[in-house]
């Protein structure tokens, strides 16, 4: 199969490049797309050297998927383009997830969604994906009423720039105001900032987790607050969720219904100090839960502790879970 990583030299579209590899995904011909300046600078790929194509060579090329992770101004020009020549685009960037003609997807919630003529299909939010894995059984056995989330956040899932201030203030050194991708020291800090602030003083981010959900789990009654929060991390996303559900449950259905979900692993002993850590998650595909406990202050009240690796499970690997869902469909290559 011919695919298109579009962004191929960025943090996500390394990633893609490894999980591609590691999974075993059918590609024949890949196509590492970047910007002009990046244009035949190689990527190593099944130990080959690629060089890198413009997006205008790329589509020329008709890749049967293109794996799109390069921001939502390159996606809003540059996908439909792909589509008209007949590839699949799986989209990273938030262009996309709120178009209501797009579907949102999460292979082991809502594929059920995806139709074999779509051609622009969007990738959720890191901090969404990991989430709503984990709520899904739990939505449909109890029928969730409200969430109340607050997320600790990897730098990386702002980007190299972001990586390399914390490395310099790791090392003692002051950023250069150009060098700085937040507003004020992220090593020893957590900042409550992620993405921008909007007119109702909740950040995008956190938007998009309320946004985002509902469309996912396909129910826009469910109340939703979020407080995400940038924490000096690298391994991944963690979360905080309370949740409170329409029907009662007991906490060892809660157990039983997560370990036996696809996509999520338990680990729930705090006895033996055993719960989720971002230090475990990073370089796994999988979700993680744990620190599952009765919230006695609300009747039906319900805590959980989710983490995954955000460039993995949160961006890269969901979009090839969407794209080997289409294989085993028939529906690309």
């Amino acid at each position: 199969m011919k695919v298109a990583v579009v962004g191929a030299t960025g943090l996500v579209g390394n990633v893609m490049l490894e999980v591609l590899e590691a999974r075993n995904f059918p590609v024949s011909s890949l196509l590492p797309v970047a910007s002009e300046r990046s244009v035949g600078k190689p990527v190593n790929f099944r130990g080959q050297e690629i060089p890198v194509v413009s997006l205008a060579d790329a589509v020329a090329a008709r890749p049967d998927v293109a794996l799109f992770s390069a921001g939502g101004s390159v996606s809003k020009a540059w996908a439909p383009r792909f589509a008209e020549v007949g590839t699949t685009v799986v989209d990273n960037s938030s262009a996309w997830r709120m178009d209501p003609g797009k579907p949102l997807v999460v292979p082991e919630v809502n594929a059920h969604v995806l139709k074999k003529s779509d051609r622009i299909i969007a990738n959720p939010n890191c901090s969404t994906i990991q989430m709503v894995v984990a709520l899904a059984p739990l939505h449909t056995a109890f029928g969730i009423k409200r969430l109340v989330i607050s997320t600790y956040q990897s730098i990386t899932g702002t980007g190299v720039k972001a990586v390399k201030q914390y490395n310099l203030e790791r090392k003692g050194f002051e950023p250069q105001p150009e060098e700085m991708a937040y507003p004020h020291q992220i090593f020893r800090n957590c900042i409550p900032h992620c993405d921008v602030f909007l007119e109702n003083d909740y950040t995008r981010e956190e938007m998009k987790m309320v946004n985002e959900t509902r469309k996912i789990l396909d129910d826009d009654s469910l109340r939703i607050t979020a407080t995400a929060v940038r924490v000096p991390v690298q391994g991944g996303h963690s979360e905080a969720v309370n949740i409170e559900f329409e029907r009662p449950f007991e906490v060892a259905q809660v157990r039983k219904l997560l370990s036996e979900s696809p996509g999520i692993i338990l680990e729930d002993d705090p006895a033996n100090c055993r719960y989720p850590m971002p230090l475990h998650a990073h370089g796994k595909d999988e979700v993680f839960v744990g620190r599952i406990r009765r919230d006695d202050s609300i009747e039906n009240g319900l805590h959980l502790w989710v983490v995954a690796d955000n460039l993995r499970k949160g961006a890269a690997t969901n979009a090839i879970q969407i794209a080997e869902y289409l294989l085993d469909k028939g529906w690309i290559g």
